[in-house]
């Protein structure tokens, strides 16, 4: 299908995948001027089976069907307000939409959660922690993105206590701070059940993560389940 003036595929308006500390320099040789950059990372966990397009300003960023569990590095974009939504593949129509305030040298996760009417959290804006962990460490950070799961908490197999207690859906925690290992595995759980594993993660100092729980409790496609998933920053 042939893309109409309602939306357009990428152009100048959205910048190329770039390291989040680089800045844009006027096009004056003689008198270069640093723009700051918002660098948003774009995380599908919408547990189902639509190919969409992921949309922000009339302008299609996706060239491949934007599918649940894709991510993208972070993408940046010039600061300020910005209409951020999805579409089903091709239709050049928004399914939901919403305006995100973007600050100029700011790092946010974006997380597409749903796109029914009904459902007012079809989005989730998460401003980025991307300082540096303390010395030595990594720091990790969880979110419960499972619309049908009951509160979670997450823990590392073999410590006493959990990292983090009591997410109910659409809630995050801070960054905390972790030590780092080669096989490092994550249990989130129902209160002490182990509702689902990452196994064997290697955990790297002075890096950044974010842990999530997705799909849904009583999917009966298998691709669809409840199951964590995990990013580096």
């Amino acid at each position: 299908m042939k893309i109409t003036n309602n939306f357009k595929s990428i152009t100048k308006t959205f910048i190329a995948v770039l390291a989040l500390s680089m800045a844009l320099v006027a096009c004056k040789k003689d008198d270069p001027q640093p723009q700051q950059i918002s660098g948003l990372k774009v995380i599908n966990a919408f547990a189902d089976t639509l190919s969409l397009d992921f949309v922000i300003d009339q302008t299609i960023i996706n060239t491949n069907p934007f599918k649940y569990n894709v991510k993208s590095a972070y993408l940046n974009l010039y600061p300020g307000t910005r209409t951020i939504g999805i579409a089903k593949r091709k239709a050049n129509k928004f399914l939901a939409s919403q305006s995100f305030p973007l600050v100029q040298g700011k790092g946010y996760s974006f997380f597409v959660l749903d796109t029914l009417s009904t459902n007012t959290k079809k989005f989730l804006l998460i401003e980025d922690d991307l300082s540096a962990p303390a010395t030595d460490k990594a720091k990790v950070r969880f979110i419960n993105l499972s619309k049908d799961a009951p509160a979670l908490n997450l823990g590392i197999q073999g410590k006493d206590t959990d990292l983090f207690t009591n997410k109910a859906f659409y809630e995050y925690t801070a960054f905390s701070a972790v030590d780092p290992g080669e096989s490092v595995t994550f249990n989130i759980k129902e209160n002490t059940t182990v509702k689902a594993t990452l196994p064997n993660v290697k955990i790297e100092k002075g890096k950044t993560y974010t842990i999530y729980a997705k799909g849904l409790k009583d999917a009966t496609i298998d691709s669809l389940k409840f199951r964590g998933d995990i990013y580096t920053h």
